[in-house]
């Protein structure tokens, strides 16, 4: 009965074996792709020397595909790529990229990604980025890394402002245009992505 079951549907017992594996291909590519992003994005902030990072866009678009860990996963990845190439302080900033995935998955679930709720929302998802990004710049790289943000905390460390609220003030600010910008660039690729394409990569989530 249950083989007659199986013809009927026009099912073979190897297909379901089939589909997880094709499932887990198009999951990996989307991460794989995702994480490119967050490279190429640290890349060219790093060496023009903005004021905003672009290594987490990547992470913000796997986050609103795949879900949270995924997207957190992600991010970890790229940078621990960009550590490895180009920019030895990705690595101490990896833990800042879980945080990231994680709020970004969960707010993509929400409404406060879309129309006028925007801004509020992507501030949501910076607020714990920018305390632990601040965190290590303060404590582990007292306030010079890599970043072009360095530069506004030096100058304003000169100005007075010590060096805690300095790294604080700017990652709030900086993190908070940053993952605007990431939130943005997902969500427009996500909206010009064919319907078939987008389906399938949510549907191994």
């Amino acid at each position: 009965m249950r083989k007659q079951n199986i013809q009927s549907s026009g099912l073979t017992p190897g297909s379901h074996t089939g589909a997880r594996r094709q499932g887990a291909t198009v999951r990996q590519c989307c991460m794989a792709f995702c994480a490119v992003l967050n490279v190429v994005g640290a890349f060219i902030a790093m060496n023009l020397r903005l004021p905003v990072y672009l290594d987490s866009i990547g992470t913000v678009m796997c986050s609103a595909l795949l879900g949270p860990v995924n997207g957190a996963l992600t991010g970890v990845v790229g940078s621990l790529i960009s550590g490895f190439t180009f920019d030895v302080y990705s690595f101490y900033y990896a833990p800042v990229q879980i945080f990231t995935g994680i709020m970004a998955g969960m707010m993509f679930r929400t409404v406060w990604l879309k129309g006028w709720r925007l801004p509020i929302g992507a501030f949501i998802v910076s607020l714990p980025t920018s305390i632990s990004s601040a965190l290590v710049t303060t404590f582990v790289f007292g306030g010079i890394t890599s970043a072009g943000s360095s530069y506004i905390v030096q100058i304003m460390t000169k100005l007075g402002v010590s060096l805690t609220a300095a790294c604080f003030s700017v990652q709030i600010f900086t993190d908070y245009a940053d993952e605007f910008i990431g939130i943005l660039i997902a969500a427009a690729v996500i909206k010009v992505m064919p319907g078939d394409l987008l389906g399938k990569i949510r549907r191994v989530k």
